[in-house]
């Protein structure tokens, strides 16, 4: 074959679309012009929490009271993040709450009173959260009674569920060790700083793959020096909270030494990877933002529709019974209050905080984790400042009235921008 020839057939290799860091700002801010802006406020709101509650109490930002942020926001978060999946879908669940007081109660009737090992009773307890959850979704998507009134009955029947398994009031104490140990204990300084460079390795791990495979097969993919500045900021963060909560936090070190990662903080790092996994790669997560963005059209294109809206239930209601054995542990016991007062408002208003949109569609199980910090930061610093119950709920109440105001303010703009 002549040179001509081999010239001829020769294949040009294909070009790697490429976009510079300055392309890819420009591209953000466009987004979060056309309504996309997904955790922002949140991120910023959190921000300018911390700076003015610390200006006004210097506590605020002392290594005890950081660790006390993730325990006291723990059950929160976690219930928020089983909500995360029903609010996908433009439902709501009103009895979260008080499921995690049914579970939290079952696990400690059969843990103290009837003598159960821990893991035993812990499994009964997410077990009970499964089929809540399962009911719940049959009466939704099978039997077709709205969200709001089923999950309104199940608040109140689950209200006085609670005092049936506890004897009408009865505060039934744990002891359990292990169980104590979730929310009150602390991992040793070595391992934490272990899990953060594990945790962070692995995420460097998936960022860079993610790159280089779309890069080999001809996509586009975010700037390299974008990528690196994400896996360096997370490395930056976990790194600073890992050294504050090593820090020595006992009032006496002679009597006791309080150092270390709160055991509960993993837990929730765990259950955020997993969740955030399911979402966004897999078919399953596919299928429901796909219910949730427009369910006829989700029906026509083969999704089993109800089976998608009974299994976010149920996700919700094991997500609420971990939330109640978190409760548990925090309080070394159970009472008829458990996963009632303002537990539900709470994990709500920090899932629709972080970003999940209660229209459906849009949101992310890191919104949870977001409005649960916001959630756990006004708490905290409202009662540094010694500010009466009553202004918290309102401010807490305004700060939830805002993040729904920015949720339908960016939806307009998103429909009226053509980003829908």
């Amino acid at each position: 074959m002549s040179t001509s020839t081999t010239k001829a057939v020769r294949k040009e290799p294909v070009p790697v679309p490429t976009r510079t860091v300055g392309e890819h700002v420009r591209d953000y801010v466009a987004r979060v012009r056309g309504g996309d802006i997904g955790a922002l406020p949140a991120v910023l709101g959190l921000v300018v929490l911390c700076v003015i509650f610390s200006s006004l109490r210097s506590s605020f930002l002392s290594a005890g009271n950081f660790a006390n942020l993730f325990t006291q926001g723990a059950a929160i978060t976690l219930i928020a993040m089983g909500l995360v999946f029903v609010l996908l879908l433009g439902e709501i669940d009103l009895s979260a709450g008080f499921a995690s007081g049914v579970c939290a109660a079952v696990l400690a009737v059969l843990t103290t009173l009837h003598g159960w090992p821990w893991y035993a009773s812990v499994l009964a307890s997410i077990g009970t959260g499964l089929v809540i959850g399962l009911v719940l979704g049959i009466l939704v998507a099978k039997v077709g009674i709205p969200s709001f009134v089923v999950t309104l009955a199940a608040f109140l029947g689950f209200q006085g569920l609670v005092l049936i398994l506890i004897k009408g009031g009865t505060n039934i104490s744990v002891r359990d060790d292990v169980l104590v140990a979730i929310a009150n204990r602390n991992l040793p300084p070595w391992l934490g700083w272990l899990l953060a460079v594990v945790g962070v390795g692995t995420y460097a791990v998936v960022q860079l793959r993610r790159y280089y495979s779309r890069s080999a097969r001809g996509l586009v993919a975010d700037p390299f020096p974008v990528v690196l500045f994400r896996i360096g900021a997370l490395a930056v963060i976990v790194g600073v909270m890992v050294y504050i909560l090593n820090l020595e936090r006992s009032i006496n070190t002679l009597i006791s030494s309080l150092r270390g990662v709160p055991i509960v903080v993993p837990i929730i790092v765990v259950l955020l990877v997993v969740w955030t996994f399911v979402l966004q790669r897999t078919a399953y997560g596919r299928h429901v933002y796909a219910v949730g963005g427009n369910r006829e059209a989700a029906r026509r294109a083969g999704i089993n529709v109800d089976r998608i809206r009974i299994s976010v239930f149920v996700i919700c209601s094991a997500m609420a019974s971990i939330g109640g054995i978190v409760a548990v542990s925090r309080a070394n016991s159970v009472d008829a209050n458990t996963g009632g007062s303002n537990v539900l408002l709470y994990a709500v208003g920090a899932a629709v905080i972080g970003g999940t949109s209660l229209f459906g569609g849009k949101g992310r199980v890191l919104d949870a984790v977001l409005g649960g910090a916001v959630i756990a930061v006004i708490d905290n610093g409202m009662g540094l400042l010694n500010v009466d119950s009553g202004s918290k709920y309102v401010f807490t109440g305004v700060v939830l009235l805002a993040a729904a105001g920015v949720d339908a303010f960016s939806r307009r703009r998103a429909a009226a921008t053509g980003n829908r």
